[in-house]
């Protein structure tokens, strides 16, 4: 590994140098893998204090399956920028979801699961990447989805 290699895990404080989601947006907490530009493994911790657990749904706590695709682009946008060399990455960057193609939700994400993110890089063009993304919690697929974002102009 050279002295340029991202050390893993990569944790909260740096991500939050790499994207520009704060709390209550901010969902992913920890990367474990990567493969720069091609693949990312990473994580959230869902816990009972989320804020969007007080509405949805009250007495039976589920994560919005809108807010897992969202997690999931955020995973890619840490792909994306972690694959950069370190002199090229730039704090708080911003790319936009563009468009999502046969998301699925299989089962549904509640507190005390940890949320797991696989996301590859399926084509990139310009300024846009398109991800093959899942989200799975003990070993099952929760969700999925083909994700486009793409990088917001200065």
């Amino acid at each position: 590994m050279s002295d340029d290699a991202i050390k893993l895990p990569v944790d909260v404080s740096c991500i939050l140098h790499l994207l520009p989601h704060r709390y209550p947006f901010l969902l992913v907490d920890r990367v474990v893998e990567l493969e720069p530009n091609q693949r990312i493994r990473a994580y959230k911790n869902v816990t009972f204090n989320e804020p969007f657990f007080q509405g949805h749904f009250p007495g039976r706590p589920v994560m919005p399956g809108v807010l897992v695709v969202e997690a999931m682009a955020q995973a890619g946008g840490l792909l994306t920028q972690l694959s950069q060399p370190r002199d090229k990455i730039s704090e708080g960057k911003l790319f936009y979801l563009v468009k999502v193609d046969n998301a699925r939700f299989n089962r549904m994400v509640v507190p005390g699961d940890k949320l797991e993110f696989e996301v590859r890089v399926k084509r990139l063009i310009r300024n846009m990447a398109l991800y093959d993304c899942t989200a799975s919690v003990d070993g099952q697929v929760v969700a999925s989805a083909e994700i486009l974002c793409a990088e917001g102009k200065e």
